[in-house]
């Protein structure tokens, strides 16, 4: 059994595939397994409360994990002997949620591009067709993610309390949320997985896409993603499409384009959930 598991802050898909790619069980999904925010006890605790993969983790024979908080060594590492642990005979590469990325979205396997992630969390890289390159190392969503979920999280509650928010808008947020102060302070300082939790409120862009103030407060993040990250490639933009992954992009079509449009790069593929190309890639390999 193959397990490939594509792993946001927010949330973990788990899929079983035999060696044709042939699904063997149903979806898993768990809570994410971000290791450079999570402490080593949690991450057991989540991967533990599946009973799907504690009954079959001696199954296991390969994992290709892709995560958030795994572009770097030590936490990448800490993640790698966990699954080890867990799953005591697969063999165990893990990835950063970049890489899946890029094998979800590029055409083909030898293909340059630049590629983006909107997700609870956002980060853009060059692929250069063999390798990946990064101008910008991300310091997480406190002072990066622009374009995320937790990025629009924050904005949405910024403007409902500096009444930046049109009437309309700002009765509708408070209707479907929790806005009282202590209870959004205890969620960010209280509780483990903030950026998780400032990313929930971004449903509330998709059901009100029809207001101006929403409309510019979405191309307002993504003009901050694309002249951050993406301009920081612009010999690469001028010969290669952009691709995304991620809901909020999947969610943004539309946006996109139209900051594409004004910045002059070109939108490629957009892919709601890596997952399924991953699938594809990992099967095509064995």
């Amino acid at each position: 059994m193959i397990l490939i598991v594509d792993s946001g802050s927010t949330k973990a898909d788990w899929i079983s595939v035999d060696n044709n790619g042939k699904q063997l069980l149903e979806k898993i999904r768990t809570l994410g397994l971000n290791p450079a925010i999570l402490k080593e006890k949690k991450i057991y605790k989540i991967i533990k409360s599946s009973d799907e993969l504690m009954q079959h983790r001696k199954d296991v024979t390969h994992i290709f994990f892709y995560g958030a908080g795994c572009g770097t060594e030590k936490p990448r590492l800490q993640l790698k002997a966990i699954l080890e642990d867990i799953f005591i005979n697969a063999e165990v590469d893990v990835q950063e949620d970049t890489y899946a990325a890029v094998r979800a979205t590029l055409s083909h396997d030898d293909e340059a591009a630049v590629v983006c992630i909107l997700g609870t969390g956002s980060n853009c890289s060059y692929y250069d067709g063999e390798r990946l390159h990064q101008k910008i190392k991300s310091l997480g969503y406190t002072l990066m993610d622009d374009a995320s979920g937790n990025y629009y999280g924050k904005e949405l509650i910024r403007d409902y309390y500096f009444n930046h928010m049109p009437e309309v808008i700002k009765v509708s947020f408070a209707d479907k949320y929790n806005l009282d102060a202590d209870y959004i302070k205890y969620n960010l300082y209280k509780q483990p997985n903030p950026n998780a939790y400032l990313a929930s409120f971004a449903e509330f862009l998709f059901l009100n896409k029809d207001s101006e103030y929403i409309q510019n407060l979405i191309k307002q993040g993504i003009r901050r993603f694309a002249k951050n990250m993406i301009l920081q490639f612009k010999n690469e933009i001028e010969v290669v499409p952009v691709h995304f992954a991620g809901s909020i992009a999947f969610f943004c079509k539309d946006e996109i384009h139209e900051v594409a449009k004004e910045l002059n790069f070109k939108v490629g593929n957009i892919v709601r959930r890596p997952i399924e190309g991953l699938v594809t890639y990992h099967t095509n390999q064995l």
